[in-house]
């Protein structure tokens, strides 16, 4: 039995890391960026060399029509899709006061975001719902969300509030979803060394030497992708509607 996952936003970073984590387990994979470039062929030549198929797929997350027939596509090339990982997300536009915030950033973050992930993630449902089961394979949504979920980046306040969205979004598809046997997981990364963070990574080094973390240091993309391949083969049973907190304790309560 093959598992099939599509990883969205998986061209470099964290989705790139997750999709080579669950390359090492045997998924065949469905690899999605923006654009049919280089950085994305890149991607597919690297994960082809762990011996799983993969294929390429090019299209904006953001925009709707591409979803309904994104499943079938990859079941024709890979077999039935059994796995999906939103992953594709977007920063602000500006760093800064949120009385500076423009509806053109706070749009960007909530249409990538969250609504992306929730009507992709209806659209995996729906093609989950509409056909019969590959035998023990284990069905999952896994989203990544943000520790900024939960805590406030006060240089950030459309992020933290599309992705507060989204691990809302994460939850009613759990509730949702429960009874049909598919597990859904929202994994919240704390300060991770990625291309996004690469502009403040130095500070974030910093405050995590400090203490803002309970384990003094940043996480990496790797550890992300390890998370979401055990998520995604099942290792955490009987388990749904879960928050995983990438954090290095960063939000652990403490006087």
């Amino acid at each position: 039995m093959t598992q099939v996952a599509l990883v969205t936003g998986a061209s470099r970073g964290i989705g790139l890391a997750v999709a080579e984590a669950l390359a090492k387990e045997g998924f065949s994979l469905a690899v999605n960026g923006l654009n049919d470039d280089e950085e994305l062929a890149a991607a597919v030549r690297h994960l082809s060399s762990f011996g799983v198929p993969v294929m390429p797929l090019p299209f904006d997350v953001a925009k709707q029509e591409y979803h309904s027939d994104v499943f079938a596509k990859i079941e024709n090339e890979l077999g039935p899709v059994t796995t999906l990982v939103n992953n594709a997300g977007v920063g602000v536009m500006q760093r800064g006061d949120m009385l500076d915030v423009t509806a053109e950033s706070w749009d960007r973050c909530f249409v990538v975001n969250a609504k992306a992930v929730f009507f992709l993630s209806q659209a995996f449902a729906r093609y989950v719902l509409a056909r019969p089961r590959v035998v023990d394979a284990f069905y999952a949504v896994v989203t990544i969300t943000s520790s900024n979920a939960v805590a406030v980046a006060t240089a950030r306040s459309e992020y933290c509030a599309s992705k507060a969205a989204a691990a809302m979004v994460s939850k009613t598809l759990a509730v949702r979803l429960g009874p049909e046997n598919i597990a859904v997981y929202d994994v919240q990364p704390g300060l991770i060394a990625t291309e996004m963070t690469a502009p403040v990574i130095e500070q974030y080094r910093k405050r995590a030497a400090d203490g803002l973390t309970l384990f003094p240091r940043v996480g990496s993309a790797v550890e992300i992708g390890r998370i979401v391949a055990t998520l995604a083969r099942g290792d955490l049973p009987y388990t749904t509607g879960q928050v995983i907190a990438a954090d290095a304790g960063m939000l652990v309560p403490r006087f």
